[in-house]
């Protein structure tokens, strides 16, 4: 077993070193002709030291963005060759290649940003929070209740835009001496004043359930992945019933640790495809594309993972069912909304197809969602959760003035 493991890593590297070759050839090919930024045409950056395998947690914020940048100039700066190469095909705002800690310090030098994002907690992170004369914020890429959202790393950072009531109160109890007060604003979800995209089927009267787990996790406390445990079942019974239909929406690392999830991710895509052939009409979805918002906006009930999917879909406010990890070491916080979740359970997912036609007509789960989205987002009402991260950026952009005119370095 440990020689299989061992020829398994192997390959698993050895592909990655051949992507990797690949990602840098292309790249040098192509930023020859990618124009220069003028000095000091940057006054906030977007870090992002992350491969394309992540790609999701900075793509949420483009729109966002692409917006933000029609009052202040914004940029995103990529450390990995890949990440770049895709950055240059998708991104709304312009693009720095950083490689090298030589190169991040040319950037900070000719640009001089004032305001640096970050959407996750790479280690990497720590080579760019060592400039001063910034604000270091935190913006995350999603808000769920998973350990993640309150880790003591939050404390590194000079500011943290967060979604609302629940996350203040969040890092309130779990951080030691921590002033959320003053190092935290609240923005709500502005990615959801841009949920878009045209649904992929026809509006025949299926019930349309969006199945989004999360991946199986990097350890025993966030095994908070459905696929192998929940998956296989809700995606067999719901493809079986002529009423529904499935859209299956896997978290992008889904497999990447544990073979047995990533076969079970390939049973429900084979499924999918194998259902689609037996009957056209039903136009069954298995989506791994880089759009988000249909799926959420559209869906008449969603089961997702304990994951920021939950919370996306929250502030939608339509039916929502969560699978509960079947790990007993999996950290549940059941101290928000997940205490009062509409739970799957494993051995209840052959039930699937009744339990999604009771949330979709459950008037008090309907209220319950009403009140959690309150909490977890506050005003939800279109273009409010942007005008928040406007005024926060415009608060932190007025606070870069003051220190700096009190230090006589403006």
């Amino acid at each position: 077993m440990p020689i299989t493991k061992d020829v398994r890593t192997a390959i698993r590297l050895a592909r990655r070193l051949l992507v990797s070759r690949r990602s840098r050839r292309d790249l040098a090919r192509r930023l020859p002709g990618v124009p220069p930024l003028a000095p000091r045409s940057v006054e906030i950056a977007v870090y992002f030291a992350d491969g394309p395998v992540n790609m999701y947690q900075v793509r949420q914020w483009y729109a966002p963005l692409a917006e933000l940048a029609t009052q202040h100039p914004v940029a995103i700066v990529s450390r990995s060759p890949g990440t770049m190469t895709t950055l240059l095909d998708e991104s709304p705002v312009p693009v720095v290649y950083a490689r090298q800690v030589v190169d991040l310090e040319r950037f900070v030098e000719e640009q001089a940003p004032k305001i640096v994002l970050y959407v996750n907690q790479n280690a990497r992170n720590f080579q760019m929070m060592r400039y001063g004369r910034m604000w270091h914020v935190f913006v995350n890429h999603g808000e769920s209740d998973k350990m993640y959202m309150t880790t003591n790393q939050f404390k590194a950072y000079d500011y943290a835009l967060i979604a609302g009531d629940a996350a203040r109160d969040r890092l309130a109890a779990a951080l030691w001496d921590y002033d959320v007060d003053a190092r935290t604003i609240a923005i709500g979800r502005p990615q959801a004043d841009h949920f878009a995209g045209a649904v992929p089927y026809p509006a025949d009267g299926r019930t349309v359930v969006l199945y989004a787990p999360t991946w199986e996790g990097d350890r025993a406390a966030a095994a908070y992945g459905s696929i192998a445990s929940h998956g296989v079942t809700i995606a067999e019974r719901l493809l079986a019933s002529p009423r529904h239909r499935l859209v299956y929406r896997p978290h992008p690392r889904s497999g990447v640790l544990d073979p047995a999830y990533r076969a079970a991710h390939e049973r429900i895509v084979a499924a999918i495809t194998a259902a689609n052939a037996a009957d056209p009409g039903a136009h069954h979805v298995h989506d791994d594309g880089p759009e988000l918002g249909w799926q959420l906006a559209d869906a008449d009930v969603a089961i997702t993972d304990i994951s920021a999917m939950i919370y996306d879909r929250l502030a939608v406010g339509k039916p929502l069912v969560v699978t509960r990890p079947v790990s007993p070491d999996a950290d549940v916080d059941e101290r928000g909304y997940l205490g009062d979740a509409n739970w799957l359970l494993a051995d209840d997912a052959v039930d699937v197809v009744a339990r999604v036609d009771a949330a979709a007509n459950d008037a008090e789960e309907l209220a319950k969602l009403r009140h959690w989205v309150q909490r977890y987002f506050g005003d939800t009402t279109p273009g409010a959760a942007t005008a928040r991260l406007h005024a926060a950026v415009e608060r932190l952009l007025a606070r870069w003035d003051e220190v700096a005119a009190e230090r006589g370095e403006h």
